[in-house]
């Protein structure tokens, strides 16, 4: 059934959205790509992602991004992209760079989790069939796995590309070491990384400390981040406190305990800087990772159209000043 309600804007190219080129392909991805971890699954409005999921194509969002367990419960993000790829977005899958993963627990047994190359296979069959789909633009191995040898997760990625499964492959939160060897054998086998994916924002910077993000760029691969407001805490919403619908007072991945007054004041005082430069702490968050042109994209989560159109705000972020820059290094410093 195709929802004929949904035209797509024809301007939607032309709306404010920036492409960038990812590491040495020929894949251009918008700087703000939509994530599909909260606020998709079958827990939550069918309507209201569909709404959320138009509105972002509308503006240039084409570059979604998922995981099998996404959810809650975990495929049910996968059926919401199904569901919505079947009823209104078929006729612009070419449009469209859907990127899913695997490595994390999905089903019961000693197959349902990790990166052996049983897993990574037959969690990709189930998504492309939960996705309705013949094939995903890339697919990642979700997480480091030290008990499979790495030479076995890598070929499972090789073949899967052979097999036309997938066209591009990623890693998502390797250790650096790692990382080196999958890059290294991923060229060596003609199906190079596209890109890494890594947790970075303007108060956790491990990808940057560690060498990652530069590692990805010597190696020709792009570098997409997660979690770019720091699943919240840089949304301007816990500024006075834990309001009763946040995700710390739903008792979600972010934990009351994150919250602590040191950090609440390093939040504060971020916003006071976002606000000289009038825009929201969120705005800036995402203006600050995105002003690095070694980032290729940043995945936002949304919980609705308002909120999707407010981050999409960071597009027209001003440029930072030295003394921005200066200010931020201080209160991330301490």
């Amino acid at each position: 059934m195709t929802n004929s309600a949904y035209t797509p804007d024809s301007q939607r190219y032309d709306n404010g959205m920036k492409y960038r080129r990812c590491g040495r392909s020929g894949i251009l991805l918008p700087a703000i790509s939509l994530g599909f971890w909260h606020n998709f699954g079958d827990v939550d409005s069918f309507e209201n992602a569909e709404r959320m999921v138009h509105y972002a194509f509308d503006r240039g969002v084409c570059h979604f991004d998922l995981a099998n367990n996404y959810g809650p419960s975990s495929g049910s993000a996968e059926k919401t992209l199904g569901r919505i790829m079947r009823q209104s977005l078929r006729p612009f899958r070419d449009e469209l760079f859907i990127s899913t993963k695997a490595g994390y627990d999905m089903w019961p047994g000693p197959y349902g989790s990790w990166c052996s190359r049983k897993n990574l296979m037959a969690s990709l069959d189930q998504s492309l069939q939960r996705m309705n789909l013949e094939y995903v633009d890339l697919f990642y191995s979700h997480r480091y796995d030290p008990m499979t040898p790495l030479e076995e997760t890598l070929q499972a990625l090789v073949d899967i590309v052979r097999q036309g499964k997938a066209l591009y492959v990623g890693i998502s939160r390797w250790p650096k070491e790692a990382a080196q060897v999958a890059y290294d054998y991923l060229a060596a086998h003609d199906v190079p990384c596209l890109i890494y994916q890594g947790r970075y924002n303007i108060i956790d910077r491990e990808p940057e400390e560690a060498g990652i993000i530069d590692q990805a760029q010597a190696n020709g691969a792009g570098f997409i981040v997660f979690s770019p407001l720091a699943q919240g805490l840089l949304a301007g919403r816990y500024l006075n406190g834990i309001p009763s619908d946040s995700r710390i007072a739903h008792g979600g991945h972010l934990k009351a305990e994150a919250l602590t007054e040191q950090r609440l004041q390093q939040i504060r005082a971020l916003n006071q800087i976002a606000e000289r430069r009038g825009q929201t702490l969120a705005e800036m968050s995402l203006a600050w990772i995105l002003s690095d042109k070694r980032v290729t994209s940043v995945i936002i989560g949304s919980s609705s159209v308002e909120q999707l159109q407010q981050n999409l705000m960071a597009l027209q972020s001003p440029p930072f000043t030295p003394e921005d820059l200066q200010a931020i290094e201080r209160v991330y410093k301490g």
